[in-house]
């Protein structure tokens, strides 16, 4: 089922690109604007299943024209209407007339820098929403655009290739002497690890890219958001627990694994009263599926929502976690789990905020979410964490990526601070056995731009 990269030559595109099909750690920086317009689906075979090889060889037998409007709407040549989303900065997906459309967007790759192709996509897959009768596509908007220039991600800082990680007293000394709303603690057990195995922890390679601002609250969603309780944690629900415990991803960048499966374990102990508890196996996920890079990293909305959808989760025994990149070993017959729908809080990447996520948290369960994990946040020992914009003098500055489980939110008594209660995945003797709580309502570290709404079958 891997398919980690392959290169590609349209007929519609006038020079070779370097094609990823893994939407995760690639160097893409498109933006939502870049996406907006009419685009042509060039589409081959409706035969395949989902184990379907997509490459340059495909014939094209069918062919669509979408128009994708703001903020959400997909509408076909037939007058068809559907929805669609930018995924990151990287991708879209498009679901109208009965079927998706999911691709990354093209680039090329020279001298350290990346020319991401924002107006064209590579190969990616089609099905129906019922998940048959696969094809493979490309995408083409008909107004073209000029290559958006960058870095290419591995490149940003090119001084943690060589480095190793050390615990730092003196930034732990500086966050808590700086009066903020948390407390930092030093923890020493990755001392000495290449701090590019580091990164991986914290969430992947480095990145640099804007997060979304929270969409406008809409009455209907104020409204909705003014009848729930003060405060809502899923751990104790009139003394029920609907959380699965706090695992360790260990050295791996596989956080969006275990925030996905963190999700669908919860949602379907909510559906079944705690009669069915699942603990699903993230390795199946760093190991085997096309829609994210291993220990490089991923993207949530992909796999709670769309791996899940079209391959199914499988419990921990079937393939139990090594940490690694591995060959996909999971028994063939081993039981899936499937989600029936998912979606970005909002409809769309960009469309939550805080009282959507706080509806959508209480009424589902738990949301997988996404946030900026700067370097003062490893050291998060308790209290509710907001980036100090202090850095490591012996260590790399970074910013990563990296994604968790919302679980519920509340408020401090004593200083009226709001905040979200976020399951990590780095053990339970990280911060408060094993969870966080980071501010809410201001989007911190774009913890209210991305969350993650899917809806597993029990």
């Amino acid at each position: 089922m891997n398919q980690k990269g392959f290169s590609i030559c349209l007929a519609a595109v006038l020079c070779i690109l370097g094609i990823h099909t893994a939407l995760a750690d690639i160097p893409l920086v498109c933006l939502y604007e870049d996406v907006v317009g009419k685009w042509e689906l060039h589409e081959g075979p409706r035969d395949g299943s989902n184990d379907i090889a997509c490459d340059s060889s495909f014939t094209t037998d069918n062919f669509a024209v979408v128009d994708l409007q703001k903020p959400n709407v997909a509408v076909d040549q037939y007058g068809n209407v559907g929805t669609w989303t930018i995924i990151y900065d990287e991708g879209f997906e498009v679901i109208v007339n009965g079927r998706k459309y999911f691709a990354s967007f093209a680039y090329e790759e020279s001298d350290g820098y990346t020319a991401s192709h924002c107006e064209m996509t590579s190969v990616g897959w089609s099905h129906d929403v019922l998940t048959h009768n696969w094809a493979c596509y490309y995408g083409k908007k008909q107004m073209s655009s000029t290559p958006r220039i960058s870095k290419s991600k591995s490149n940003v800082f090119p001084d943690y290739k060589d480095a190793v990680y050390r615990a730092d007293a003196d930034l732990v000394n500086r966050i808590n002497a700086a009066g903020t709303t948390w407390k930092a603690k030093l923890y020493t057990e990755h001392e000495g690890l290449p701090f590019e195995k580091f990164l991986q922890k914290m969430g992947g390679s480095p990145s640099q890219f804007a997060l979304p601002h929270p969409a406008p609250v809409t009455p209907e969603i104020k409204r909705k958001a003014l009848e729930l309780p003060e405060s809502f944690d899923w751990r104790n629900v009139s003394g029920d627990n609907y959380v699965s415990p706090v695992r360790n991803q260990q050295q791996c960048g596989s956080c969006f694994a275990f925030a996905s499966a963190a999700q669908l374990e919860s949602r379907i102990r909510i559906r079944t009263n705690n009669e069915k508890q699942p603990v699903f196996s993230p390795q199946d996920v760093v190991s085997c599926t096309k829609y994210a890079d291993g220990c490089a990293g991923g993207v949530p909305y992909l796999i709670a929502g769309k791996y899940a959808q079209n391959y199914g989760m499988v419990e921990e025994q079937y393939n139990p976690y090594q940490g690694i990149d591995t060959e996909c070993v999971t028994p063939s017959d081993a039981p899936r789990h499937y989600v029936a729908e998912y979606e970005y809080v909002g409809g769309y990447y960009g469309g939550s905020n805080e009282e959507t996520m706080m509806v959508s948290l209480v009424n589902n369960g738990p949301l997988v979410i996404a946030y900026m994990a700067y370097p003062d946040f490893y050291n998060y020992e308790g209290g509710v964490y907001q980036y100090t914009r202090l850095t490591s003098r012996i260590n790399p500055y970074y910013a990563v990526n990296h994604a968790a489980l919302i679980v519920g939110y509340g408020t401090e008594q004593e200083t009226g601070l709001k905040y979200w209660i976020v399951k990590n995945s780095w053990g339970d003797s990280w911060g408060l056995d094993g969870y966080f709580l980071i501010r809410r309502g201001t989007n911190e570290c774009g913890v209210e731009s991305q969350a993650v709404d899917a809806h597993p079958i029990p």
